[in-house]
């Protein structure tokens, strides 16, 4: 009984927080909402994660919001930014009618998965840490790098997540950000975790 009420508790606690994510696309006009709004869920699912869940949910995400409202959208239309130019790549291959844009369809297929899995660990290294955004694109990348098996982990969660909520269209106005939020967030506290140990060790060699 007490398992099946903490699973009760859980979904609960999932289906608030995506309803949240979704009110809180209305104050930026979704344009500049949607980033500030990204950042606050991840946050809550990292307190999460992290065994903390005697807080209050809705007073964190707003705060999480506002102190995060410049940042996460300098953060966001850095990948918007990068989006569109690869998007103006896509149409000058897509139109091109010689042979040499051909050669550069494989660097631009490998670009754009750069480029997309790097977005995935930068907006909870912005939960995580305090640097700028431009700073947090170049950590996302090297992040992503080095920790292949949690990128991999997180593309396939992802994935799996996507197909489920498509078969079950009705589910995903409860639970479908915060369910992407919370597989995103997992692997990358774990390559965080592995990260900041390795450098922990390094510095302890060299002391």
């Amino acid at each position: 009984m007490a398992a099946i009420n903490k699973g009760l508790e859980w979904i609960t606690r999932m289906a608030y927080v995506n309803i949240l994510w979704l009110l809180f696309l209305l104050p930026g006009l979704l344009l500049f909402g949607l980033f500030p709004a990204t950042t606050a869920l991840l946050h809550v699912m990292q307190q999460w994660l992290q065994g903390k869940t005697d807080f209050p949910i809705f007073q964190t995400f707003l705060s999480t919001y506002k102190k995060e409202f410049l940042n996460s959208n300098k953060l966001g239309y850095i990948f918007v930014l990068l989006g569109y130019i690869l998007y103006l790549d896509f149409l000058f291959l897509t139109s091109a009618a010689n042979g040499a844009a051909l050669y550069l369809t494989i660097p631009y297929l490998v670009l754009t998965c750069l480029v997309g899995l790097t977005s995935l660990y930068a907006f909870p290294m912005l939960v995580r840490y305090e640097m700028k955004p431009l700073q947090i694109v170049k950590r996302a990348f090297f992040m992503m790098m080095l920790n292949p098996g949690q990128t991999f982990l997180m593309c396939v969660a992802a994935g799996g997540i996507g197909a489920i909520l498509w078969y079950f269209q009705g589910l995903a106005l409860f639970f479908s950000f915060s369910i992407l939020a919370l597989i995103i967030m997992m692997p990358a506290i774990r390559a965080f975790e592995r990260t900041e140990q390795k450098a922990s060790k390094l510095l302890a060699k060299r002391a």
